[in-house]
């Protein structure tokens, strides 16, 4: 009896030990063919690298391209080119649809970010039956090409894209992605007549704004003393700066991800991790480089100087670089989870610019935005589903973008259903909803105190001086003693380009690594989500993140304190030229008294055309008049006045342009003398009845798209039917009449 006990209690406890050392050999092994396997994707990457670079015109693009036009062949030489993407089999183009060009940022990285993969910022436009161009560059600048040189050669390029497309429904839509929207944005200033609806997505433009604790990378430039250690880089480039050093910036953004994260993540998930991450490396790491005149303009004008919104650029024949110029819609895109070009920076020039939205719309200018909650950066332009979301319903509802009168709108995103009203006036799968805003909003957002403003002038001050000194005692004596062997040297030996080199089949010892992945892949034993030493290893990765996080948050918090120290200082601001009892550097360009006089003139013009037109005109300007109070438009309300354009027929059917231009002066209309321009309605309509209510009946089918009149819409619809049916009965028994019925019960609810 004893000895059976005992054999029964030593079975009892050899079976969870033998389960315990089971499941220790079992990820012992599982682990050792998961580093075999990560090395050699490593190894893949690498090659990878070389290939990419060995390229002639290396990108990223998932699409086939033709070339258009060569910048290289300009009168002033740049290594940008125009390409029309070539649709895929199955995609249908119209004709008559504005073209799409997207512009990929040469911010340290290769071009093709936009066309990454089939829901991307092409694909989107390329679904909704747009011929797409792409505008991309070379890894090497010309020599001596400048940043005003690549916006000359990107109106060329646009120029030839519109040429292309005589008979489009509008100008082209051209999407900037980071440092391209900001370019873009100085070239629609200076010329634009180029542009139809311009969308920049993730581009800083205000670059001082931010909140603290939240938005450390704009500390840097006046951390590092300014911009004379970017001259100091491109003279040990030899007038080139290496991009791969703007690439490193991003990554010590996030050392979790970069030191820890990414490569973990391909590790744990090896056996289906590595296409996306070597697809991903690609880019990545396809460095390029810029001339250091393009660089120093960057860094001097735009990242410290903080010139852009203040009109301080200046062309080389003078010419001032006002935002305010831009006539086209400005889509801004941009994310709360945006640790690059947070939502202040995309916006905030918005607040430098104007005073109120009643300044904007004097300027003629629409601007959309939307600001998504959670996606970083690289998102912004890469994920898909901000590609199907947010970038599907710009491309789809772009013509209801370019014809919203002037003011500032939010773009707001509502999930479609089957109770959705009007739901056959949606081409997506989301409903686009622009709604007015004001300043308050974008300010609610947060932003810099006066206090802030004065410390970001006085780093910009500094930087000035430290350049100058730089390029009167250093600059000298490293460009006359740095030979171009060094220079080739500390190009090829840059810690980024290393982690490729070291691990391609350039290293001879990587040839057994390739060996021993055959082997591992023949005999492949993964390990189960049920072994614990599984938890153990996501476990311990997920304390290695915290201990990166936290070591992040505290460098970020004393590099924050550090710089409000520094520059702070009452006694540093006096001693550079920054008054410390000013409310703080007004940045806002000065108001030509020329745009005062022209608006002027366009008021009292407005004024005399109040009674011109026709049936046309009373409908858009009864349709603005019911609309206003709504705050919004919705893109089910475009849709609807999309197919009933042709059903008031007087002649040739309008373009987008020339309803564009209506919908304007309509709009403008009701601003300066609303009580007139309703007056004048009865006398633009056809005398026959019949028509009038027809007309009438058409209003209220576009109003009714996206759901029910109420409140004081319903109020003014009661009016206008009384103007264009005097006679009308709200109880009579035709179309209006019942509608009327119903509008009054609904006002009295």
């Amino acid at each position: 009896m004893q000895d059976s006990s005992r054999k029964s209690r030593d079975g009892a406890l050899s079976a969870p030990v033998f389960g315990i050392v089971a499941d220790a050999v079992a990820y012992m092994i599982d682990a050792g063919q998961r580093t075999v396997l990560f090395m050699d994707v490593l190894r893949q990457r690498g090659n990878q690298y070389e290939e990419h670079l060995a390229e002639l015109a290396p990108h990223v693009l998932h699409y086939s391209a033709e070339l258009v036009v060569d910048g290289r062949h300009l009168d002033r030489p740049v290594n940008y080119v125009l390409a029309r993407i070539v649709p895929p089999a199955g995609v249908v183009i119209e004709a008559r649809r504005r073209p799409f060009v997207v512009v990929d940022p040469r911010a340290g990285h290769g071009p093709g970010i936009g066309g990454f993969k089939a829901d991307s910022e092409i694909g989107v436009a390329l679904k909704a039956g747009h011929p797409c161009y792409f505008i991309g560059f070379l890894p090497d600048p010309m020599p001596g090409q400048t940043i005003e040189d690549i916006a000359r050669a990107e109106a060329v390029f646009l120029e030839r894209v519109i040429a292309l497309h005589p008979d489009a429904d509008g100008k082209p839509c051209v999407i900037g992605n980071c440092q391209a929207g900001w370019a873009l944005m100085m070239l629609a200033a200076m010329r634009p007549e180029l542009f139809g609806p311009l969308i920049v997505a993730g581009s800083p433009l205000s670059y001082w704004a931010g909140v603290r604790g939240r938005n450390p990378m704009r500390y840097s430039g006046g951390l590092l003393g300014g911009s004379w250690l970017t001259a100091l880089t491109s003279d040990l480039g030899h007038g080139k700066f290496d991009g791969a050093w703007l690439v490193q910036n991003f990554e010590n953004l996030n050392p979790a991800n970069t030191l820890w994260g990414k490569q973990y993540n391909l590790y744990s998930k090896i056996d289906t991790e590595a296409p996306r991450y070597l697809e991903f490396e690609r880019w990545w790491g396809g460095h390029v480089n810029l001339n250091a005149e393009e660089i120093q303009f960057i860094v001097d004008e735009l990242f410290i100087g903080n010139n852009l919104a203040a009109g301080r650029i200046q062309t080389s024949d003078g010419t001032a670089v006002d935002l305010r110029n831009i006539r086209s819609p400005i889509v801004v895109f941009c994310s709360k989870g945006d640790n690059i070009t947070p939502p202040q920076q995309a916006l905030g020039w918005i607040l430098d610019l104007y005073e109120d939205v009643d300044e904007i719309r004097a300027y003629g200018q629409t601007i959309v935005y939307t600001v998504h909650e959670s996606v970083g950066h690289l998102g912004i332009f890469v994920s898909g589903g901000v590609a199907r979301k947010e970038h599907g319903e710009f491309s789809s509802n772009i013509d209801l973008i370019d014809v919203l009168p002037p003011g500032l709108y939010e773009a707001v995103f509502i999930p479609k259903t089957g109770q959705t009203t009007g739901v056959d006036l949606v081409s997506g799968e989301w409903i686009m909803r622009c709604e007015a805003r004001t300043l308050d909003d974008i300010r609610a957002l947060g932003g810099n105190s006066a206090d802030d403003e004065r410390r970001f002038a006085t780093a910009a001050r500094v930087s000035e001086i430290n350049l100058a000194l730089y390029r009167a005692f250093v600059q000298p004596a490293v460009q006359a003693f740095w030979p171009p062997p060094m220079a080739k040297w500390m190009h090829e030996m840059h810690p980024l380009r290393l982690q490729y080199k070291l691990f391609s089949d350039a290293n001879p010892w990587m040839a057994q690594v390739q060996d021993k992945a055959r082997e591992v892949r023949e005999n492949r034993k993964p390990v189960t989500a049920a072994n614990p030493f599984a938890a153990v290893q996501q476990s311990m990765s997920a304390q290695i993140v915290g201990g990166l996080n936290a070591w992040r948050d505290m460098c970020e918090a004393a590099s924050e304190s550090m710089f409000l120290s520094v520059y702070g200082s009452p006694a540093l601001q006096a001693a550079v030229g920054i008054d410390s009892d000013d409310a703080g550097p007004q940045r806002r360009p000065p108001k030509s008294a020329l745009h005062r006089e022209l608006v002027e003139l366009r008021i009292a013009q407005l004024k005399t055309q109040i009674t011109c037109g026709g049936l046309r005109e009373a409908l858009v300007r009864a349709l603005l008049y019911v609309g206003l109070p709504r705050g919004a438009v919705d893109e089910r309300g475009f849709e609807a006045i999309r197919r009933v354009r042709n059903a008031v027929d007087e002649g040739t059917r309008q373009t987008l342009a020339e309803f564009k231009a209506m919908v304007r002066e309509q709009f403008f209309m009701l601003i300066v003398d609303q009580q007139a321009a309703l007056a004048a309605i009865p006398a633009l309509l056809p005398n026959d009845a019949d028509q009038r209510r027809k007309a009438f009946a058409t209003l209220c089918q576009v109003l009714e798209a996206a759901g029910q009149i109420a409140g004081e819409p319903a109020h003014r619809l009661m009016q206008v039917e009384k103007l264009f049916d005097p006679d009308a009965e709200p109880a009579a028994d035709h179309q209006s009449g019942q509608r009327m019925t119903k509008l009054e019960g609904t006002k009295a609810s």
